[in-house]
């Protein structure tokens, strides 16, 4: 069986109630996307006849996506919410749907299935690293190049 773990982003772009597929969110999605569940029934109906089921991960996986997007470059661009995703993927070795580049680019270094909504996707996978673009130093953190005083700026490094 495949699970498909899906984001806010694909409530909005109609996913779930246009498929006869199964899918998978975490109560934090859930409360995210509570204004669609006030004005529609739409997301209680999937909820009654189990084409949508709502799934926190345990905190060991949550544990394993934190620590793998702070490798990655990617932890300060990401919710609690897409770690939740992330981490349910993980638990349930499943397929994420977004169209989320921090969110894809975490998955794809966590060898998580990502499919795209209402993009392409995205092409390169890699880690993000701070730079100065005036000394031209690396950094692990950090807004300000101790240094020179230049505002860092992100750059990814692609994986081959």
């Amino acid at each position: 069986m495949v699970f498909r773990i899906i984001d806010a982003s694909a409530f909005y772009a109609g996913i779930p109630f246009s498929s006869s597929n199964e899918f998978y969110t975490t109560s934090l999605i859930f409360d995210e996307i509570k204004h669609i569940k006030k004005n529609h029934d739409a997301i209680d109906i999937l909820l009654t006849i189990n084409r949508l089921k709502i799934q926190d991960p345990s905190s060991e996986f949550i544990d394993i996506a934190i620590e793998k997007s702070k490798k990655t470059g990617d932890f300060n661009q990401l919710s609690k919410q897409d770690v939740s995703l992330i981490a349910l993927c993980l638990q349930l070795k499943g397929e994420l749907i977004t169209d989320d580049f921090a969110i894809s680019n975490l998955a794809k270094n966590l060898d998580i299935k990502v499919s795209p909504l209402m993009t392409s996707g995205i092409k390169d996978v890699g880690i993000w690293i701070l730079y100065c673009p005036g000394c031209r130093k690396n950094f692990d953190s950090g807004s300000e190049c101790p240094s020179c005083g230049s505002i860092l700026k992100r750059k990814l490094i692609k994986q081959n």
